[in-house]
């Protein structure tokens, strides 16, 4: 079951006491090291789901859309050796997070890390410049849930600094025509988030839901790919399950995720 090797180090310097210590979160065998806040914001299975069903083409541009600590672009890079990624991430802590990820992985030749806001994505990115854009965006609305004590993962998981209007927008100012966006989103918001797209010439060309467990009636999330200025077909997948039951032990499906190539 254990997929992730974590080692608490102290931080070079405290930015926030939520933000006091990293750890060095290890994929794929130990050959990609995450380094992440202790107690900020954290990625989750969603962000691996998303880094993996992106496709990206060898020597095509790539763009992850509010990266937080650029999980979602250290899988990619690592899956696809022929592609350049960018990051793009608006709070300060983070984007560094993101950058000495880059460096602690020897990728600065492919993956470079950008300070910038979704909502003006033309102050740090080219128009139509990426091949493909992923995107883990915040789930909750402003006023709902309860917010996380740590204010960096509050703006990570709710929509305090940028809504899904904001970043399907800037998704598709960054993709090229014809080019493809692909978003992870809970299912329970999946007419808001295909509202955004479609407001944005995204449409949708791939969706898979995804299931906590075989046992349970409704899907926790869905995959969503679309294509800029795309024609209307559909193509609904096979549902996705994390875990092979309710005792929580991964499928095989999501481990084969963490282990392979």
């Amino acid at each position: 079951m254990p997929v992730l090797c974590s080692t608490t180090l102290s931080a070079d310097k405290d930015t926030s006491p939520f933000t006091s210590s990293v750890t060095d979160d290890r994929l794929f065998a130990g050959r990609l090291i995450c380094r992440q806040y202790q107690n900020g914001y954290r990625f989750s299975v969603d962000a691996v789901l998303a880094a993996h069903f992106a496709l990206p083409k060898k020597e095509q541009r790539v763009l992850d859309l509010g990266c937080g600590c650029g999980v979602i672009g250290l899988i990619l890079a690592y899956r696809h050796p022929h592609i350049l990624v960018d990051g793009l991430e608006v709070q300060p802590d983070l984007a560094e997070l993101a950058a000495a990820n880059v460096e602690l992985n020897r990728y600065e030749h492919r993956c470079t890390v950008l300070r910038g806001d979704v909502r003006t994505p033309g102050s740090v990115l080219m128009p139509e410049s990426y091949d493909l854009v992923v995107s883990n965006p915040p789930y909750r609305e402003r006023h709902t849930g309860r917010l996380n004590l740590s204010g960096q993962a509050a703006a990570a998981r709710h929509e305090l600094l940028a809504d899904i209007s904001d970043f399907t927008k800037a998704a598709s100012f960054a993709v090229k025509n014809r080019g493809r966006v692909v978003f992870v989103y809970p299912a329970r918001r999946s007419n808001t988030l295909l509202t955004a797209l479609h407001s944005h010439r995204l449409t949708p060309k791939r969706l898979q839901p995804v299931y906590s467990y075989p046992q349970i009636a409704s899907a926790c999330l869905v995959l969503v790919e679309a294509v800029k200025n795309g024609g209307g077909q559909l193509e609904l997948l096979a549902p996705f399950f994390i875990y092979s039951g309710r005792d929580r032990t991964y499928s095989a499906a999501m481990q084969a995720l963490y282990e392979e190539r």
